[in-house]
């Protein structure tokens, strides 16, 4: 069900493994690039019409429009099982509780008297917030997009999630409950590249935003590559991946059902197992077969994510090497179960997000621990971090010097230009005083 790769007796060199190695899909985000392209595009120059095709084509739906009315955001609240409230209700006190901690201040240094640089956070104007819909339902990543936006403080936000037939062209009910729970009164039936492209370019419906978070599949996360620049992204969150770095001390029970849980997800989902235990594996290996059969999604996406090149149990000499392979493969989730597990976990340079011990499991952070399930993947996460309040947040320098301050440093800032052959900078800073530059100190 799953392939073994043995890292055993390798040489890994110093600059680290070769992460052509390690597991991987076959289909990657640039493979993907060329086929969202002429989707784009076509987005692009017919708008809402587009849209209405795609869902169509891709969906099975006829819709007339795109945004959702509002009459449907407020049956579906009133619609919602209240357990399923209740647990959104959690969720959602939870994240705001460890979002609402990331938000940061404006920090004003005085680099010499009368000369000061601040750096002012504001917020993003206005986002596109992805859920993916199709397999399964994620009101989840309504709160993990949503509760960070409103946190950073942008104004305006609007989210896609993919129409669905079962609800008359509308995206999932629950969905919809958990986006007029947040107060998201801006929603649209539209999924995959086209609501990247939508968001991206504008439609008659849909405002251009600045920026497109969220998760969704390789098509999703291929549009957001494409029009990154048009847009700002939080990363290429595609299909989900999982590595369990472990020691003879995991129990095979939680390792597989760990695997599992993220298996579920995509036929092209990644569940990986880093050990250096040949019994940890071989048991993992059994217990994957009972819990497999016992599960629901078997053959559409749990045995086909399990057996794809994407998956596999990759045995190494020791947990030195360990922790080379599962920095080298940069995890979205990564699970820690070893001996001492915080201290391991505190050395892992590359992963989305941490989970440490037997009872961080990846299905906590997915709903409930307050942290952010909208991660980067694909190997990603050695540049890119995982959706925050800082993700819509930018980062702006003002600078506030008085002629004096200038004076004692016009000398520099002269030679400087000079140096680099740009003498109009220089006569600049001079045209404030009358051409005449004191030397610097």
């Amino acid at each position: 069900m799953i392939s073994r790769i043995d890292l055993r007796g390798a040489a890994f060199p110093e600059g680290g493994i070769d992460r052509d190695l390690l597991p991987r899909a076959e289909l990657d985000v640039e493979a993907a690039l060329e086929k969202v392209r002429p989707i784009c595009d076509d987005v692009r120059h017919r708008g809402t019409a587009a849209l209405i095709d795609y869902a169509h084509r891709f969906d099975g739906v006829t819709i007339e429009r795109v945004r959702v009315p509002a009459a449907a955001l407020e049956s579906a609240l009133a619609g919602i099982d209240p357990a399923v409230r209740a647990a959104l209700d959690e969720s959602i006190r939870r994240a705001r509780l460890v979002h609402r901690d990331q938000r940061r201040t404006d920090h004003t240094t005085q680099v010499v008297p009368g000369g000061t640089v601040t750096e002012r956070w504001v917020p993003v104007e206005r986002v596109g917030l992805y859920v993916p819909g199709g397999r399964s339902v994620y009101p989840s990543s309504v709160v993990m997009n949503v509760v960070p936006a409103q946190e950073a403080g942008v104004g305006s936000m609007a989210v896609a999630s993919p129409p669905q037939a079962e609800f008359g062209g509308l995206p999932h009910p629950t969905i919809l409950a958990a986006c007029a729970l947040l107060g998201v009164d801006e929603v649209y039936a539209a999924g995959g590249a086209q609501a990247v492209a939508m968001f991206a370019y504008g439609t008659e419906e849909c405002r251009p935003v600045a920026m497109v978070t969220g998760p969704g599949n390789i098509w999703v996360a291929a549009a957001k590559r494409l029009l990154k620049g048009r847009i700002g992204i939080d990363a290429e969150a595609g299909p989900t991946e999982i590595a369990i770095l472990a020691d003879a001390t995991a129990d095979p029970v939680h390792v597989a059902a760990d695997l599992i849980s993220q298996a579920e997800h995509d036929p092209l989902a990644a569940s990986v197992l880093v050990t250096d235990s040949e019994e940890l594996a071989a048991a993992v290996e059994k217990e994957l077969e009972v819990q497999v059969g016992a599960t629901k999604h078997i053959e559409d996406r749990i045995r086909p994510a399990l057996s794809g090149r994407q998956s596999g149990i990759v045995l190494v000499d020791g947990l030195e090497q360990g922790l080379a392979v599962v920095d080298a493969y940069a995890a979205e989730h990564l699970e820690v179960q070893t001996e001492d597990a915080a201290a391991v976990a505190a050395r892992v340079r590359n992963a989305g997000a941490v989970f440490v011990g037997a009872f961080a499991p990846v299905s906590l952070g997915d709903y409930a621990a307050g942290s952010n399930h909208v991660l980067p993947t694909g190997g990603c996460a050695c540049h890119s971090s995982g959706l925050s309040v800082q993700s819509f947040l930018r980062g702006i320098h003002v600078v506030d010097y008085s002629r004096e301050a200038l004076a004692e440093i016009a000398g520099h800032v002269v030679t400087l230009a000079e140096a680099e052959d740009l003498p109009a900078h220089g006569a600049a800073v001079k045209a404030r005083f009358d051409w005449k530059v004191p030397p610097s100190k």
